[in-house]
């Protein structure tokens, strides 16, 4: 069920039932992150791995301390000036919160979200809030209700109607280890954001099968379509037999015969529109019948960098 009742969707929370919630990155699916079955709920629903983390979710900066063992004064900077927005810091966890949520790890990863129906259900509620995305494990982000509907919605109490999600990738994540600053996975606040406050951060994107982080496997955000990225033009002469979906940075191919379906994911140019625009334009390529989708980078610098990053998970090879 879809609707904007914050009341209804505090008291499922508090029962230990799943609700889907608006956030400025994704639509997360969210229950009481100090709740060891609610939490199980989660990886339930989504068919997740239990060693991949969740993020939890709070309403202030000053929470923090209330999960976080240890808060360095750079991690501190970092939540007074991104806070709410889409930033994620990784702390040492205390006790109260479940290993499950950690998947075991000794750390937590902690976000204010940047979406006023969201911190007002985080303010009515006495726990924090894990909320992974509202997607299948591994499957393309929703950034809708709907999305959520068509995907989870027979498992989910209740789906809170926050509208379309405004930034469009997920939040960017950052840890601190032996006093330095390291960004585990791009999302919706940039590199150059974070070397504001933390001047020498430095990139630690894993793929490994045990991440420290979520969203940090290297198959991730795929469609069920296969997906290759490169040159548009030239994998359109490769596939010139197969129906074919080009999801494209700034360029219209609909002319070639092998087209059958076209997204441009900023016809401007613009890093920010685009990022927007991905998760759905993606999902509607791969409710087509299609036998697959090309795609290419988009300028590696800013929210880009985010951009890229999602579409190399989602593909199956860098060429054909």
């Amino acid at each position: 069920m879809i609707g904007n009742d914050l009341e209804l969707a505090a008291e499922l929370l508090s029962k230990g039932e799943l609700v889907a919630i608006p956030t400025e990155t994704v639509y997360g699916l969210a229950a009481n992150a100090l709740n060891p079955d609610a939490a199980l709920r989660i990886f339930e629903a989504k068919e997740r791995p239990a060693f991949d983390p969740l993020i939890v979710h709070i309403p202030s900066v000053k929470s923090m301390e209330l999960y976080a063992e240890e808060i360095p004064m750079v991690a501190l900077e970092l939540a007074l000036r991104f806070w709410p927005g889409p930033l994620t810091l990784v702390l040492p966890k205390k006790a109260i919160v479940p290993d499950i949520i950690s998947s075991g790890l000794s750390t937590v990863g902690l976000r204010m979200p940047n979406h006023p129906l969201t911190l007002s259900l985080l303010k009515l509620l006495p726990f924090p809030l894990a909320a992974p995305s509202a997607n299948p494990f591994g499957y393309i982000s929703p950034t809708t209700p709907q999305h959520v509907e068509d995907q989870l919605g027979t498992k989910i109490a209740y789906i809170l109607d926050g509208g379309p999600c405004s930034v469009g990738v997920e939040s960017t994540i950052v840890g601190f280890e032996d006093g330095k600053v390291f960004v585990y996975r791009l999302g919706g606040l940039t590199l150059e954001d974070i070397r504001q406050i933390a001047p020498d951060a430095e990139l630690k994107l894993n793929s490994s099968s045990n991440p420290q982080a979520p969203g940090m496997l290297a198959s991730h955000y795929a469609p069920r379509k296969p997906i290759y990225r490169g040159n548009i033009a030239e994998l359109l002469q490769a596939y010139a037999d197969k129906k074919v979906g080009v999801l494209s940075f700034m360029s219209d191919f609909s002319n070639h015969a092998a087209v059958k379906a076209m997204e441009i994911l900023s016809p401007s140019g613009n890093l920010q529109e685009a990022a927007g625009n991905l998760f759905a334009a993606l999902r509607r390529l791969d409710a087509l019948d299609l036998d697959l989708i090309l795609t290419e980078e988009v300028p590696d610098v800013s929210l880009g960098r985010a951009i890229n990053d999602r579409l190399r998970r989602a593909t199956h090879s860098s060429g054909h």
